[in-house]
This record gives C-alpha cells, sequence and structure tokens, in this order.
C-alpha cells in the first residue's frame, strides 16, 4: 500500500492557473468572452463577480500572467504601481481602501492601462463612501460567473482527478454530479478524500466507494442503484 502511494504521489501533477487549464461551461461563458475582449474593456476596466468557489481567482491569475500585470495587495494597494500597466485587484468587496480603489479606477483609463477587479458581488453592493468613487463603480463594466453547471463539474472532477493519476470507473461521475457540493472546491475536496481514503489505495474508485465517502457507510446499498 505504502509503495502503491508513493508512486502516486510522485507522479501527481501540479495544479496550474492557466488558461487552457480552466474548465468551460455555459455558466462561466460570459465571463470568458469579457475577458477575451482585452485590451478593449470600457474605460479600460472589468469586474469579475460570482460566489466563491466559481474560479474567479484561476481566471484572474490566466489573465494577469498573459496581459503581465501586476498584481496589487488589497490591504495595501500600492496606486504608484498601476499607472501605464493592466493591473489585478481581488476581492475587492471584502474592503479596500476607498480613494486607492477610486485612483485606481481613473487610471485603467490610460494608454496602457486596464484594471480587473474581482468579488463575490457586483460594484452595486459594494461600500462607497465617496460619491465620485460611487458614480465610477456604477459606470464598470461587469461580467459573472454563476455557480458551476454539470459541464463545469464534470470537467473539473476529470481533471482533479487526473492531477492524483486517478481513473474512476465512467458511472463515478454522474454519481457524484447528482450529490456533491456544487463548487469547484467541494470537487477538489472529495477527489482527495477518494484519493486519500485507506480503502482508496486497494479499491479502484467506484460509485460503492464514492457513496461511503459521501455518505459515511454501507448501509442500503440497494438504494445506491437508483
Amino acid at each position: 500500500r505504502r509503495m502503491a502511494r508513493q508512486l502516486r504521489l510522485s507522479l501527481r501533477r501540479p495544479a496550474a492557473h492557466t488558461r487552457d487549464a480552466f474548465i468551460q461551461g455555459p455558466s462561466n461563458a460570459q465571463a470568458l468572452a469579457a475577458l477575451d475582449a482585452w485590451p478593449r474593456w470600457p474605460s479600460g476596466a472589468l469586474v469579475l463577480a460570482g460566489p466563491e468557489g466559481v474560479g474567479k481567482t484561476h481566471l484572474a491569475r490566466a489573465w494577469a500572467a498573459g496581459a503581465k500585470a501586476v498584481t496589487l495587495d488589497r490591504a495595501a494597494p500600492d496606486v504608484t504601481a498601476a499607472a501605464g500597466r493592466p493591473v489585478l485587484l481581488e476581492d475587492v468587496d471584502q474592503g479596500v481602501d476607498a480613494e486607492a480603489l477610486f485612483h485606481l479606477i481613473n487610471l485603467a483609463a490610460q494608454d496602457g492601462a486596464s484594471l480587473l477587479l474581482t468579488a463575490r458581488k457586483p460594484p452595486a453592493a459594494w461600500p462607497a463612501d465617496l460619491p465620485d468613487l460611487r458614480s465610477r463603480l456604477n459606470a464598470l463594466m461587469v461580467a459573472e460567473i454563476a455557480a458551476p453547471d454539470d459541464e463545469v463539474l464534470g470537467g473539473v472532477l476529470r481533471k482533479f482527478f487526473r492531477e492524483r493519476n486517478i481513473r474512476p470507473h465512467d458511472d463515478v461521475y454522474p454519481y457524484l454530479l447528482r450529490r456533491m457540493e456544487r463548487s469547484i472546491p467541494g470537487a477538489q475536496e472529495i477527489v482527495r478524500r477518494l484519493d486519500e481514503t485507506e480503502d482508496g489505495v486497494m479499491r479502484p474508485i467506484s460509485r460503492v466507494l464514492a457513496r461511503e465517502i459521501l455518505e459515511g457507510g454501507t448501509e442500503n446499498l440497494d438504494l445506491f442503484e437508483g
């Protein structure tokens, strides 16, 4: 068992925040189209909004790498570093200096500059004590990512299994999609649990094992076939 696990670990593929590694589907099509419109964003700025666990950070970091953007610290954004270049600022609705955000939005309209902001909520829901900032926020272009659909979740599960060099039975996917938490971190967690369970070393990743992990038991297995 130990040798089998060590072999799997040695072959494990590192996760990558690249655009090619991002799983596309209807739930994120609007966001992908908006990102692909860069650098032709209105006033040079775009807000990527969506609930936790939908891939905002993955897409934002992939964009930042391609655009050679500077990533600012939300706790202390360096506005001077943003002049004349692409900028990424994440989790803006979790709290950021209002004056700094105001200046960043203004700088985004300059030649060679742009600004990608990420948040769980759209700008209309962000706190803004400065009246001028509120007007700027209301004018921002917004691309929303919805909770992952089956196409995205299925692709994400396959990706996470590949990264761990696991080949589950084909019927594991529809079973998990009907029952798992519908988020990318949720998919990552269930794959981790299936990989790290003691039984997972010796038994194939099947619906039976998936049920044991999700429901914590083996009773009433006849219900499993429904």
